[in-house]
């Protein structure tokens, strides 16, 4: 069994930010290898997000002023995790949009359905964060 590990890193300059990776996840998959087994890309800050859906501007709009409307930034005050930092809502939208997809990897290409797609979530951008990408099999 073969793997390979790779982290993607990402320091966005907006506070909330939607980046397709998918290339870049394809970019490690045909290094690996791996012809057959499964991908995990994976967000390693509790304030980012990893996720699958259609990479469609108005689709990217609308989970933004969805998540919004369900975790506010402001007021700050209105969440007690922000005694220090101001990114309480961050965690909120970050456990709505989960946290690691996995992906079957099929004759060495991403198995996605025809409009799926990569997505790192950045909630509390600003700084500079971590994607693992992890490939297993054959």
């Amino acid at each position: 069994m073969r793997s390979q590990t790779e982290y993607l890193w990402f320091k966005t300059p907006r506070r909330r930010d939607y980046i397709n990776i998918t290339p870049r996840v394809d970019e490690v998959l045909a290094g690996s290898g791996v012809k057959e087994g499964l991908c995990l890309v994976n967000a390693m800050h509790i304030t980012a997000s990893v996720y699958i859906n259609d990479d469609e501007p108005g689709l990217l709009q609308d989970y933004d002023e969805w998540l919004e409307t369900l975790a506010p930034h402001e007021p700050v005050k209105h969440y007690r995790h922000n005694f220090s930092e101001d990114n309480g809502d961050a965690h909120l939208k970050r456990q709505i949009m989960g946290r690691e997809v996995v992906v079957a990897v099929t004759a060495g290409k991403l198995d996605l359905g025809p409009w799926e797609q990569i997505f790192y979530g950045e909630f509390d951008g600003r700084r500079k964060k971590r994607v693992l990408v992890k490939i297993i099999g054959e």
